[in-house]
C-alpha cells in the first residue's frame, strides 16, 4: 500500500513524496529527473516494495507537489542539499536512485556536500561527463513550453511523442494529468516551477550542461565516491555515451554497471522491467538481506 508523506528540505522546502514498502524495510529514496515527477517511479516503487524495500520516492523542489522555491534556488547544489536533509531525518542510511537531475544532485550530495549520508548511489544514465547534442534536446524539450503551455492534454501527449518518437503514439492518458496542472486561463503547463527551467536554460548556456557543477567539479564528487555504487545507462542514450561511461568507470573503479539494450536518456520509461530487474539486484546484493525482507 502506497502512503503519502511530507518530508522537508534544506531550507524548509515542503517534498512530498509516495513511500510504499514495509516500515521496517531499508529505506531506497528515488529522485526523479527534470521536468518530472514522484509518479516516474510508480512501478519501479511497487517491484522495490515487493523485495522489502521501502521505497520513497519523492517530488524534487519546484515540480510536482512539492513547494516552488521563492527565491529560484533550483542549482543541482540546492536539489543535492535536500537529499541530504531528508536522508538525515530517516531512521537509517538510505540507499539512493537517482536518474539525471536527480542523478546529478545525488553524485553532488554523496562526493561533496556530505559524504556518508547514503548506503549506496544509483545513478541512471548521467555522469559527470555528457554529450552535448544529448543535453541540448532535453533542455530543449523542457523549455519549448515552459511559458505558454498546451490547449489541451492531447496537445501534450502529442509533443512527447515527437520527443519520444521510438514509443507508441498515443493520445492523453489518465497518467499525463500528474505532469500538467491547469491554470485559470483554461491552459495547461507542465507541473513544475517555470523558473526552474530558466536557470537550467541560463547554465546550459554558460557550461553547455544541465547543472550549476562543471565537470572538473563533478570529476572530483565522482572520485570522492567510496560508497557503493551502480550505474545505469540507456543503451541508446544521446546523452551519456559509452565512452563518458569508461571514464566514469575510471573515476570510480569499484562501480557496477548496467546497460539497457533498447533505453534511451528516459530509461525508467522505455525498458520499466529490465530496469527494475537491474536496480533490485544490485540493491539485493549489496545490502544485507536481513534489512531488506
Amino acid at each position: 500500500m502506497t502512503s503519502n508523506l511530507t518530508l522537508v528540505g534544506r531550507a524548509g522546502h515542503r517534498i512530498a513524496a509516495d513511500a510504499e514498502g514495509p516500515a521496517t524495510g531499508m529505506p531506497v529514496i528515488l529522485a526523479h529527473g527534470g521536468g518530472q515527477t514522484r509518479r516516474a517511479w510508480k512501478k519501479i516503487s511497487t517491484l522495490l516494495a515487493g523485495h522489502g524495500f521501502r521505497a520513497i520516492a519523492i517530488d524534487l523542489r519546484g515540480h510536482g507537489d512539492s513547494d516552488w522555491a521563492s527565491d529560484g534556488a533550483y542549482d543541482v547544489a540546492d536539489f543535492a542539499s535536500d537529499l541530504v536533509a531528508i536522508a538525515g531525518k530517516l531512521d537509517r542510511k538510505p540507499a539512493l536512485i537517482g536518474a539525471s537531475l536527480g542523478g546529478l544532485a545525488g553524485l553532488v550530495a554523496e562526493g561533496q556536500l556530505s559524504p556518508g549520508s547514503f548506503a549506496s548511489l544509483t545513478l541512471v544514465d548521467i555522469t559527470p561527463q555528457m554529450e552535448a547534442t544529448g543535453v541540448a534536446r532535453v533542455v530543449g524539450f523542457m523549455a519549448a513550453h515552459a511559458r505558454e503551455g498546451f490547449a489541451s492534454p492531447d496537445e501534450a501527449a502529442r509533443i512527447i511523442s515527437e520527443y519520444l518518437p521510438h514509443r507508441p503514439s498515443r493520445k492523453a492518458s489518465a497518467g499525463l494529468a500528474h505532469y500538467l496542472r491547469q491554470k485559470p486561463d483554461g491552459r495547461y503547463y507542465w507541473h513544475w516551477d517555470p523558473a526552474f527551467i530558466d536557470g537550467v536554460m541560463r547554465r546550459h548556456a554558460q557550461n553547455g550542461d544541465l547543472g550549476d557543477h562543471g565537470r572538473s567539479e563533478l570529476n572530483t564528487a565522482a572520485m570522492n565516491l567510496s560508497l557503493p555504487v551502480h550505474l545505469v545507462r540507456g543503451g541508446s542514450s544521446d546523452l551519456v555515451s559509452p565512452e563518458a561511461v569508461a571514464h566514469f568507470r575510471n573515476l570510480v573503479p569499484h562501480a557496477a554497471y548496467s546497460d539497457i539494450a533498447d533505453a534511451t536518456h528516459m530509461v525508467v520509461g522505455d525498458q520499466n522491467d529490465v530496469f527494475g530487474a537491474a536496480i533490485a539486484g544490485f540493491l539485493m546484493q549489496t545490502h544485507a538481506m536481513s534489512d531488506a525482507k
